[in-house]
């Protein structure tokens, strides 16, 4: 098969599509996106019979549609209104959303760098599922090679395939693993599979973390350890990262580091650590659910100002979302007001009781402490 160059003034787009034989290498002459001497109306007809043409084609179809496209979308950027207007509608013209025809471009943008680097031979692009095309790009540049000598071969390249070359690489390389354990992975008394895992979870941890999962590795270079050290740099990783959103635990009195060190010396690690998971994700929604609150409790007493004596039941029934009693009602200005918080909470040691609480009011330092408060106000 040979190449094909296409360009608009060849044949009609329905004569090129009838005509059109199975083709391995598609080259077309694009419109440049850049060039203010091609008049809309001719740029529009060039990219609209290279999308057609498209229509026949497998992967290196794809790679075109993502080429056509980049195209399209940097014109508009170019001459657009400057919010990719026009890219949408013509998008919305062919039924396709805005995901896949970006995952077309990173098609594209991957057949690019594969190519034009000397990686692959456009013979060899049809030995690639799409998953395995983009991740090949983005694998680092001795991984690509190893895979593009597999695709010279004449092997389909699936992303499981990607993936175990990168694992294996990752594994023989990696400054994170010590020497004892890459020598086993080189004669095969260890999977390479189980170190590429590893390896991932301790590049999230700091320095000192991971020269101490390290030793332990070191000490132990069985399948057993890698496994364990594997699941600790997992739960440390989610440990660390869940801390530092948990507003509670924003406090000069706590030693998180020595916590860690607790935990992991009693075997609770993973308890630990989804523990404080658990805890940044209700903060996150008590937070929301207190600003919800907030604008409900505002236009309740937005409607019940603005209502009056004529419509008891509209007040009736709008006092349930916190709006003020009658009572409140006399000096009421149509301003909001916050749901008073109590200063004293059921962690306080001088509060006395879950139901005791001051007249004092402040604003909830942390989602834990607006959650303590809504649990008083539900109690009353």
């Amino acid at each position: 098969m040979t190449a094909a160059r296409f360009t608009a003034d060849q044949l009609t787009p329905e004569q090129l599509a009838n005509t059109l034989e199975p083709i391995q290498d598609l080259q077309f002459e694009l419109p440049d996106p850049e060039d203010d001497n091609i008049s809309e109306g001719d740029f529009r007809q060039r990219i609209e019979l290279a999308w057609q043409v498209c229509d026949r084609f497998d992967l290196q179809t794809d790679i075109w549609r993502g080429r056509i496209l980049r195209t399209v979308r940097d014109r508009e950027k170019r001459g657009g209104d400057g919010r990719g207007t026009g890219f949408l509608n013509w998008l919305r013209d062919r039924e396709i959303t805005k995901s896949q025809a970006y995952s077309l471009i990173e098609l594209a943008n991957s057949a690019d760098t594969l190519l034009q680097e000397g990686m692959l031979e456009t013979e060899d692009v049809n030995r690639f599922s799409k998953r395995a095309f983009v991740e090949t790009a983005q694998c680092a540049p001795e991984v690509q090679q190893l895979i593009s000598d597999a695709a010279h071969r004449g092997e389909q390249i699936t992303r499981r395939e990607v993936r175990q070359v990168a694992d294996e690489w990752t594994a023989m390389t990696s400054d994170l693993l010590p020497p004892e354990i890459k020598e086993k992975a080189a004669n095969n008394t260890v999977p390479t599979r189980y170190l590429a895992p590893l390896v991932r979870e301790m590049e999230k941890l700091p320095t000192p973390h991971q020269q101490t999962l390290k030793t332990e590795v070191a000490l132990n270079p069985d399948l057993d350890t890698l496994k364990q050290v594997t699941a600790e740099a997992r739960y440390l990783a989610k440990y660390l990262e869940a801390a530092v959103q948990v507003q509670a635990l924003n406090s000069e009195d706590l030693a998180l580091e020595s916590a860690l060190e607790e935990a992991l010396r009693i075997g609770c690690l993973n308890a630990t650590a989804d523990m404080v998971q658990q805890a940044a994700q209700l903060e996150q929604t008590v937070a929301k659910l207190y600003n919800t609150w907030n604008r409900l409790t505002k236009l309740a007493e937005r409607v019940y100002v603005d209502s009056g004596a004529s419509t008891p039941n509209l007040r009736n029934a709008f006092r349930l979302f916190g709006a003020p009693h009658q009572s409140d009602a006399n000096g009421a200005t149509g301003g909001s007001r916050e749901p008073p918080i109590p200063s004293s909470t059921p962690a306080d040691s001088t509060g006395g009781g879950i139901g005791e609480s001051t007249e004092t009011c402040v604003r909830p330092r942390n989602g834990i402490e607006c959650l303590q408060y809504l649990t008083l106000a539900l109690k009353r």
